[in-house]
């Protein structure tokens, strides 16, 4: 169990990057007061736990309706992670398209969309939650291990996004870049597992 949690604290740590957000959190606020950022941080992150934590319940009854087994939901889920690591590799940060990115500068909430959806709980990470609690040892207490786990990695983004400034201004860009680059590194070993590991019992079954 020890081991699946550190590998799911990865798995979401990665595809989560708090140290990633920091530069899109910073062009997002704009000038808003250290306050209004804090509440945003904390508004975001909230937002974000409650609809992985929604997609962690009900995703396994969507997917069991829909016909679509674990093994092609890690298939599938290890392709999205894949690419995302790439991006993540060359340091592409963009989480939004472009028309998304356009109506967030038109709100005056942006706690909601864009930072909650998709720039924390993006597909990526709703893909891996999903992933994680399907093939979580220990029934019920391994599904509470990657609650668990995603709450902590939740609690280390909103600090790291209500200390954005200092963070940014000790890093820099080239340091986040740095930083996110590795990670994306571990998230596309992640990625190929999953696609193996999936495969493999397709092969099995077929």
């Amino acid at each position: 169990m020890i081991e699946f949690a550190v590998k799911a604290f990865l798995t979401l740590f990665v595809l989560i990057d708090p140290i990633g957000l920091i530069p899109l959190f910073l062009g997002l606020v704009g000038t808003r007061s250290y306050q209004e950022q804090k509440k945003i941080a904390l508004r975001s992150t909230l937002v974000a736990g409650f609809l992985i934590l929604g997609f962690a319940i009900l995703g396994g009854v969507i997917l069991r309706h829909l016909g679509i087994s674990l093994e092609a939901l890690k298939v599938a889920g290890g392709l999205l992670l894949f690419k995302i690591a790439l991006d993540m590799i060359n340091a592409q940060l963009e989480r939004e398209t472009d028309e998304e990115h356009a109506e967030s500068q038109a709100r005056t909430d942006i706690s909601v969309f864009p930072l909650a959806i998709p720039l924390i709980a993006g597909p990526g990470t709703l893909a891996g939650v999903l992933i994680l609690t399907g093939s979580a040892p220990g029934g019920i207490w391994g599904f509470v291990v990657v609650l668990a786990v995603a709450a902590l990695v939740l609690f280390l983004t909103y600090w790291s996004l209500r200390a954005a400034l200092k963070f940014s201004s000790s890093l820099g860009r080239t340091g986040i870049n740095v930083i996110t680059r590795v990670l994306g590194i571990l998230l596309a070993a992640l990625a190929v597992q999953y696609v193996a590991d999936g495969v493999r019992v397709l092969l099995k079954l077929g």
